[in-house]
């Protein structure tokens, strides 16, 4: 039997960067799922289509992926494909939507946000493309969710989502499937596996750590199972819905354990973590850490000796935060580069019109045109590709590619839960003075250019404005300020600092040394003290 259920508008449901994210204990209250799913299929529509539904396996996922099922079978879908246990991690999410064709995906994920009754839950909706959905939909979701007065829901049994094999939910038909075996197919297809299962059966060492979070049986099933690696290489393998009380955020600040013995005197070859949805990833050799600016560049460098990039690159695309290191590579190569602003729903159009191949930001985000999602495993898999053909390690590889292009000192620094009055004070204020800055000189350099970043897309036309506020100077030093739309609590403020150095000397110094006058810098002309009461940051990366 499907009801009307009388409901009325919830504040606050616009979606940012990645989909609507709140507090558990929000999503759980009356009608506010519910709202916001009826919104997604009065947008994108249901009658006939098929959908793919998974997420990270948070607290909630289980009871919200039965209420989108019921959902789902009272606006008329015809099928939805989900992941066995409601669990698919992004990247796989986003080629289930590709390989099948479907209409697009639903997923239940807060990404690198912790988990747990009284943390963070989200939903996004991921296009027929299977990225996820551009500003011009998710306006109208958030619009649509302005003005609702009802939702449909279906009156039905749970569906059992613990077992493989075809359902019916009313007239609606349900497929559980694994949620590993296809996207681990695709993986095969793009890197040479006899090459790491030899690479490991000589010995070669490694630790990823899954952050209790959903990437655990996709790196098992492809690391240990597949490609030989021992039994153990992956920790924190078992997804748990509060993420095991872990910040499953794959930065040096929370993969703790993992930094800890990569900068120990037993450390493996290798080094990798991965976030709560298996979109991000960070990369660590034996006593060094791969900042994600640098871990773009080497692989676009690199990407040719994987077989699914033998042909080489069309372009290379990164957001705009992220450093100019993969724009020097791309210009090495005679190949398109791009600036798009954060989020990875803009590199959409580019991946599908063929413009670029590998695309990356700032934020531990990774991937290529296999799908149009960041994919952590991806990212890994393909490292380890290059470190089997160049037969070298983590740290020689970072040596020659910094001798050969230069060095982009990079770091980001996090100012976690302001006030959000404070930070958006602060941020008008420094916007105000961005016209009189040109010309000025500070901590020894001069500003050469300052604005806030705005994108016009190369493919649609689309403009997006205010994309974050940009300081240049003339010795290619730059800061960046940016309030993220990721957060669920005040406002994040992320401080994104850079500094090259062209070589041949200081191309060793620890970047935080090396950046210590851009950081000045930064602190005095956004007054971030004063407006934020703040005088460090929460994480650097």
């Amino acid at each position: 039997m499907i009801t009307t259920v009388p409901t009325q508008p919830i504040a606050g449901q616009k979606p940012g960067t990645s989909g609507l994210r709140k507090k558990t204990p929000v999503f759980i209250g009356r009608h506010y799922l519910e709202n916001f799913t009826q919104a997604i299929f009065d947008v994108v529509g249901a009658k006939g289509k098929t959908f793919v539904l998974g997420g990270d396996g948070r607290y909630f996922n289980d009871r919200a992926a039965q209420v989108i099922l019921r959902m789902a079978a009272a606006n008329g879908a015809a099928r939805v494909i989900v992941g066995q246990g409601a669990n698919l991690s992004t990247p796989a999410a986003s080629h289930l939507i590709r390989l099948n064709k479907t209409d697009g995906g639903i997923i239940m994920s807060a990404s690198h946000n912790p988990g747990g009754p009284e943390e963070d839950f989200g939903v996004k909706f991921n296009m027929p493309n299977g990225g996820p959905a551009p500003e011009s939909v998710t306006e109208a979701m958030f619009r649509r969710t302005e003005e609702i007065t009802e939702y449909q829901m279906l009156e039905a049994q749970d569906v059992d989502l613990a077992t493989v094999g075809r359902q019916t939910l009313g007239g609606m038909i349900v497929d559980v499937v694994d949620p590993v075996s296809d996207y681990a197919a695709l993986m095969e297809t793009l890197f040479d596996f006899p090459a790491l299962r030899a690479l490991f059966a000589g010995g070669f060492r490694m630790r990823m750590d899954a952050m209790c979070a959903v990437t655990g049986p996709y790196a098992v099933e492809i690391l240990e199972n597949r490609l030989g690696a021992a039994q153990g290489t992956v920790t924190h393998a078992t997804p748990l819905p509060d993420f095991g009380g872990m910040h499953p955020d794959p930065n040096p600040t929370w993969a703790h354990e993992l930094m800890a013995e990569m900068m120990g005197p037993d450390a493996p070859d290798f080094g990798a973590a991965s976030d709560g949805d298996g979109d991000r990833n960070m990369v660590v050799g034996r006593g060094i850490y791969v900042s994600p600016s640098d871990s773009l560049a080497v692989l676009a460098a690199n990407a040719h000796l994987a077989p699914g990039y033998a042909r080489g690159l069309a372009g290379v695309a990164r957001s705009m935060p992220t450093s100019a290191a993969a724009d020097r590579v791309a210009d090495a190569l005679g190949i398109a580069k791009f600036e798009t602003p954060t989020g990875w729903k803009f590199f959409g159009n580019l991946l599908d019109d063929g413009k670029v191949t590998l695309c990356g930001e700032e934020s531990f985000g990774t991937g290529s045109d296999h799908v149009r999602e960041k994919d952590g495993l991806w990212a890994i898999l393909l490292w380890l590709n290059i470190l089997a053909v160049r037969k070298q390690s983590v740290a020689d590889i970072l040596a020659e590619h910094w001798a050969k292009y230069g060095r982009n000192y990079y770091s980001r620094h996090d100012f976690e839960a302001i006030a959000t009055d404070k930070a958006d004070a602060m941020i008008t204020a420094l916007r105000a003075t961005l016209p009189g800055l040109p010309g000025q000189q500070i901590e020894g350099m001069t500003i050469t250019a300052a604005d806030d970043f705005a994108y016009t897309d190369p493919v649609d036309g689309s403009v997006s404005a205010k994309q974050g506020v940009r300081i240049l100077f003339a010795d290619g030093s730059r800061i960046v300020m940016r309030l993220s739309g990721t957060g669920t609590e005040g406002a994040t403020l992320r401080v994104y600092l850079e500094r090259y150095a062209a070589g041949p000397d200081g191309l060793d110094l620890d970047p935080q040394e090396a950046l210590a006058p851009v950081i000045r810098a930064a602190h005095s002309l956004a007054r971030l003290t004063e407006f934020t009461g703040r005088d460090a940051p929460d994480v650097v990366t």
